[in-house]
């Protein structure tokens, strides 16, 4: 008696090599990588762009941290795929929309932290110590730091300081405390804003996309805001006097305290739109007033720093 072959299950083919690596960089947010631009704060500041050696070493501590943050986003998306499948500009994700699988994100991910790293302690050990810091608030961030209320923040916060810590322990020269001081309110700022947009775009499903977002409101973060922000100008105004890296007897520094003003306004306006991306870089790169206030700021802060000693 003859049998039948058993019918195969219809195969589905796999993306494209190209489409397949197009979302893989998507899933790596390039554009957020202008986050690690913060590596570079300490050459600008302590006056070393003069030094090729230096700027190279910071040029390299840049792009690892460009890598390790997109591992890191990358097992970040494929932790939240569930949930960003309900969420109104998160389902379109790579890995959300099932374009890229979880398995494979997380193979990327895992891979690219272990050739960050290694390539960080190679470059300076004391680079890579605080690297692995990194990594480490990053993966926890991932899995639980984000759901905790306030927490959120100041994880995020943390990510920001040790991107600076990083970038002065690759020049070797140390970190200024009106640097960390900055860098942290600078950052709390940004975190803040963030949360607030997302309870203004979610609103009542906000909780659902994240547990956490329910114990915010638009009033608590609207006071924290305004407490970070007032405190970064202050923060700010006050290294540009007494800071031992700037001009003590010109006091020219201050002079760059209208384009910090008017950059911390500017993202108040933005975070407070519905079109807003969300997150910090999107209002970088999408709005050219800030990102021409930042260039004029950089610019103008690098040659005081120079040639007004």
């Amino acid at each position: 008696m003859l049998h039948k072959p058993a019918a195969r299950e219809p195969t589905v083919p796999g993306p494209a090599p190209t489409r397949f690596v197009a979302d893989v960089l998507r899933s790596t947010r390039p554009r957020q990588w202008v986050k690690n631009a913060f590596v570079l704060a300490a050459l600008v500041f302590a006056s070393k762009l003069g030094q090729p050696l230096l700027v190279a070493r910071a040029v390299a501590a840049l792009l690892l941290f460009c890598l390790l943050s997109a591992s890191i986003y990358l097992l970040n998306d494929a932790a939240d795929a569930e949930a960003d499948r309900r969420h109104p500009l998160k389902a379109s994700r790579p890995i959300a929309a099932g374009r890229v699988s979880v398995r494979n994100a997380v193979t990327l991910a895992l891979a690219g932290m272990a050739t960050g790293l290694v390539l960080s302690a190679l470059l300076d050990y004391r680079f890579g110590l605080i690297a692995l810091g990194y990594v480490a608030l990053m993966v926890a961030y991932t899995f639980y730091l984000k759901h905790l209320v306030l927490i959120d923040v100041f994880a995020i916060a943390g990510g920001f300081v040790l991107r600076a810590a990083a970038g002065a322990a690759v020049i070797h020269v140390s970190i200024s405390p009106w640097l960390y001081l900055c860098t942290i309110l600078l950052s709390l700022f940004l975190g803040f804003g963030k949360r607030r947009h997302e309870l203004l775009l979610l609103e009542e499903s906000a909780r659902v996309h994240r547990r956490n977002l329910g114990e915010y409101t638009a009033e608590l973060l609207d006071d924290l805001i305004n407490i970070v922000a007032g405190a970064t100008i202050i923060a700010y105004s006050l290294y540009t006097f007494f800071a031992s890296a700037v001009p003590r007897q010109s006091h020219a520094m201050m002079v760059t305290i209208p384009f910090v003003l008017y950059g911390i306004f500017r993202y108040l306006l933005i975070v407070n739109r519905r079109d807003f991306g969300g997150a910090p870089e999107e209002a970088l790169l999408r709005d050219i007033p800030l990102m021409v206030d930042l260039v004029v700021w950089a610019v103008a802060a690098e040659i005081i720093l120079h040639y007004f000693k």
